[in-house]
Order: C-alpha cells, then structure tokens, then sequence
C-alpha cells in the first residue's frame, strides 16, 4: 500500500546513516522466524537504513526483548538504550506474571462468555424474526431461528471477510448434514472460483507441456550450473550462521537460567545457613533441607552443563557439535526427577513456616520481590526449572532445523530432542496430574452436599447441562406421551462415575449477574449406567434415559448437537471403565 510505504520511507529519512551509528529497534521477535528477517531486509532495502530486533527463540512472549538482538555486535544492547535494565527486568517479570493469570481467566471466564455469546446471537435472530414476521410464522420456523442463531456463533469464530457468504454454506451444512456427498461439494466451493479455475488450468497446461514425467538435468557447462553452485554455498554459510545464532542463544539463556537458580542459592540459602550456624536459626536444619536440597543439586547440575557449553563455543565453528554436550546432560535428569516429585512438598513447607515462624515470614517480607530477586517471590523462582525445559526443546529444534542432514551432529540433535521432550512429557504429566486433583477438589466445594471425589486416575470429563422431564402417562404410546419440567440438572462425567446435581441460580440484591448453584442428588459407577434414546416426538426433543441401580433420568438437552454429543462421550466412557 503506498501510504505504508510511505510510512517507512519517511521514517527512514529521520534516522542517522548506519555509518554514523543510526538504526531502527522493533522490540518485537521478526529475528526469530526466516518471515521475520525478510520482513526487516525488505524495510533496510526501501529506506537505507539498518532495522534490528531481538532473535529470542527461547523466551516468552515479552522476554524476548531480553534476548539477543540482529545485526552488528552491540556495545550497549538495544533494550538498555530506552530503559534501565532493573526496571525492565521488573516489567520483564509482570508481564510474566500476567500472561499466566490471563490464561487462568481466559479459562474460568469462556465458558460465561461462550454462554454470553448465545443469548446475544439468540436475541438479535429473536429481534429480527419479531419485526419481520407474524406469530404463525415465528412458531413454524423455530428451527430455521435457531439454525441462523447456530450460525451467528460459528461466524463469531471464523473471522470471516465475507460473513454471508458463510453463513449461506453453514447453514447449507446444517440442512444437508446427513448428505456427505453434498458436504464434500460445499467444501470445494468454499474456494475462490476463479483461483480454481486456474489452478485446474495451469495442472492441464503442466500436464499437456510434460507427457512425459522426465528430470531435467545440468550439464557443468550450463551456465545455470555456476549460479546454483554459488547459490547452494550461500545457503551452507547462511545455515552455519543461523546455527552459530541459535548456539549463542541457548548459552545465553543458560547463563540467565543459572543466574535465576544462584539467587535462591545467595539471596536464601546462604543467609538461612548462616543464622543457623550462628545460634540465631530462623529455619531449623530440617525445613532448609527439605526447602533447597534439590534445587541446589540443579543448580551444580546446570553450572557443569553452562561450563561445556561455554568450552565449547570459545571454540566454535560450523563443524562444532552441541548434540552429545546435551546427551550428557540428558542421563543426569534424575536430580530433576527429585525435585519435581518434592515440589509439592517444598511449597508446603514454604507456606507453613511462612505461617508458623514470625522469623521466617519476615525473612520473606525482606527478600521476595526484590531487586536482587529480579521482583520474584521464591515460589515463583522455584517455578524456572520446570519452565526451562520448553526452552530447551525449542531450541533443540531451531538447532536441528538449521543443521544440514550430512552433519555430524544432525543424528544427536534429534537423539537429544527425544531425550527432552520425553522429560517434558512427564513434566505436563505431573502438572496435569496436580491440576486434576485440584479440579476435583474445586468441584467437590462447588456442589452442596457432595461426596469426596478424589480418588486415584479419576478426572472429569465433560459437563452437561439438562432438563430433567417426567412423564405424566407412560400407558399412552411413546409417540403421544407428554413431559413436564420438573427441574434443571448439571451431569458431571468423569472417567469412572456419573455425578447428577440439581442447578439453581442464585440472585444478589442490586446486581444484574447471577450465580449458579449446585445440589448434589447422586453418582452411579459407569458400568452400571444403562442409556436409552427418546425419539423426537410432537411433545418432546434431544430427549434420553438414564438409568441407574437406584433411580432413572428422563433428561433433555436444549440443541441437539448437545444430546449426539454428550450420548457419544458418555457411551465411550462406559465402554473404556468396563474394558479396565
């Protein structure tokens, strides 16, 4: 566009010459993605000025900034220019902080927004429909106004440039759902017709120009042959510089790392040991082992593996390996092993003589959040082993990517990419593990009445919410028979048992939002769960039994994508208890 062109173009014309020290810093990661280098060339190009920014593979989404910069080596890194590092560091920490409590409401509140989101769509079709048609006709195209409201969520999701269009073919979909060959003929036409049409064309022109599926081949007097020979050792040197870059940033961050577990060893530890051996013990000899046995063990662990990786880069070159420097390192994970299974235990025991020790809460209030801690609390500095390995992986693969197939150290990357990734695995295993057993417990709190849920291997697996129906004649044919709504039920699935509870809602004076309430009824192993499907009749849709040694069910779901949904899960979930 020529105003963006402009744009830089004028910007441009403000900097100094590279020469005299002028350049551009994007405090954004374009080092870090062959799209995003291309990017700052083309700007060098269009402006004749130099345009840098951080190469962060590792960090996170704001740290980057901490990383590396492109181009020239710097005196002064770009960021220390703009800011002071202490500060940045605490700005480096928040953000941190906040892109991990943004994804705990992120999760809390998509359910209430997802739900927000349906009456909003509802009301709007239930406006339009109102002002556009009779009663009589409103009452005969309730499918079609919940079908257009189905519509309107999906839309929502898509980011569509053209939202009729969409919805046409969703709604195209939703009518012809059970026609796969009708499906398959709206998916294909969802493609720019034109962009097909030459597509098909230029396959036929290939097809009608090759008859014959033949290789060209070049001669070394071809005088192409040069030019793809030059061009395969720009592409070799560009690789090794790539890799030399990635190699620089995994000691960097390394170094960072090592430095984050040496403040709880100087800012903690030390001053813990030492009032202990002073007569003037904050912690007893016990609490300081439990608290920093295994971190301090990581810490020797990771000081040798920055020393080899130090060695080795003091003597890099493109033939240089890392692959086997991280293969060592791999077989001594077991210190990790130790303080993943304590950590737990190590937050406890933080926490209790916080509570407990006037002394130690003290110590606490003195040294958390500090400067010297980068403004962390040592539960949270406790939480950069577990992070770190994420690191590790993508670097790995940065490395492996830029490692040309014939090189020695291609078969230890990939070697040492299982070796991480498999401890990753049983890293988000633990913590899923924890966040289940907390899931459980805040579900337990969140049903009146409710039994004890935590049991071993058990996790929820889906909630739904139903009407619960009774019959008022089960004589009269199935076709004839009438339901009323006697109250609204909340389904908790887990793996081995299906929790039924009662739903209210709850109203504050005052406050227009309201609050669900939850009453436990009663929980039937899966094995002894029978299903039976209602058909939709005149009088009754979406309906199904559930029946129990105990009690029975006539449930309802409001959509009936919910009922086929919630059947099919429900079903595989007896299946998979009853094959244990």
């Amino acid at each position: 566009m020529p105003e963006v062109r402009d744009f830089w173009e004028k910007l441009g014309s403000y900097v100094a010459p590279e020469e005299e020290g002028g350049h551009v810093d994007l405090f954004v990661p374009l080092g870090a993605s062959e799209a995003g280098i291309e990017v700052l060339s083309q700007l060098s190009q269009l402006t004749g000025t130099l345009f840098t920014a951080p190469t962060g593979i590792a960090t996170g989404s704001y740290q980057h900034v901490l990383s590396d910069w492109l181009g020239r080596q710097w005196e002064t890194a770009p960021p220390s220019i703009y800011f002071s590092e202490p500060k940045l560091q605490t700005w480096s920490s928040f953000t941190d902080f906040l892109e991990d409590t943004l994804k705990s409401v992120r999760k809390q509140l998509s359910p209430l927004f997802k739900e927000l989101q349906k009456n909003i769509s509802g009301r709007m079709i239930g406006q339009f429909v109102f002002d556009t048609m009779s009663v009589a006709n409103i009452l005969n195209n309730q499918e079609i106004v919940q079908a257009l409201a189905d519509g309107l969520m999906e839309l929502s999701k898509e980011n569509s440039d053209n939202p009729l269009e969409f919805l046409s073919y969703f709604l195209l979909k939703k009518c012809s759902k059970k026609s796969k060959h009708f499906e398959r003929n709206v998916i294909l036409t969802k493609s720019d017709p034109k962009a097909t049409h030459n597509l098909l064309t230029k396959e036929r022109d290939v097809i009608e120009d090759n008859p014959q599926d033949t290789k060209p081949s070049l001669s070394k007097n071809d005088p192409n042959f040069e030019l793809l020979v030059k061009l395969e050792r720009k592409l070799q040197l560009d690789s090794a510089e790539k890799r030399t870059r990635v190699v620089r940033e995994l000691f960097k961050s390394e170094r960072k790392y090592v430095q984050m577990l040496e403040i709880v060893r100087d800012v903690y530890v030390r001053p813990l040991r030492a009032a202990l051996s002073s007569n003037r013990a904050i912690l007893s000899a016990a609490n300081i082992q439990i608290m920093f046995s295994d971190i301090l063990q990581i810490l020797c662990l990771n000081r040798r593996f920055l020393g080899d990786l130090r060695d080795r880069l003091q003597e890099w070159g493109p033939a240089h390996c890392v692959g086997e420097i991280f293969i060592k390192f791999g077989s001594q994970l077991n210190m990790y092993t130790n303080f993943f299974n304590n950590y737990p235990m190590v937050l406890k025991t933080i926490e209790k003589c916080r509570e407990m020790i006037p002394a130690f809460r003290a110590f606490l209030k003195r040294h958390d959040k500090t400067i010297v801690t980068k403004m962390l609390s040592l539960p949270e500095l406790l939480l950069y082993p577990s992070r770190r390995f994420e690191e590790y992986l993508h670097l790995l693969y940065a490395l492996r990517l830029h490692t040309p197939a014939e090189h020695i150290d291609r078969g230890n990357l990939t070697i040492a990419i299982d070796q991480i990734k498999n401890y990753k695995g049983y890293i988000d295993q633990m913590k899923q593990n924890i966040n289940m057993k907390d899931h459980l417990l805040d579900i337990q709190r969140l049903i009146w009445g409710c039994p004890t849920l935590s049991e071993a291997n058990r996790y929820l697996i889906r909630v739904q919410d139903v009407a619960q129906l009774h019959c008022c004649d089960e004589d009269i044919s199935l076709y004839l028979r009438l339901y009323e709504h006697t109250c609204d039920l909340s389904l908790f699935l887990f793996n081995d048992a299906l929790l039924v509870s009662s739903r209210g809602t709850s109203h504050t004076p005052f406050e227009r939002t309201s609050k669900s309430t939850y009453q436990f009824i009663a929980s039937v192993a899966l094995h002894r769960l029978i299903i039976e499907d209602i058909p939709d009749s005149k009088f009754i849709k979406n309906a199904f039994i559930l029946q129990g040694p105990k009690h029975e069910w006539i449930c309802a779901t409001e959509v009936e994508d919910d009922k086929f949904l919630w059947l099919s899960v429900l079903q595989n979930a007896i299946k998979s208890s009853m094959e244990k």
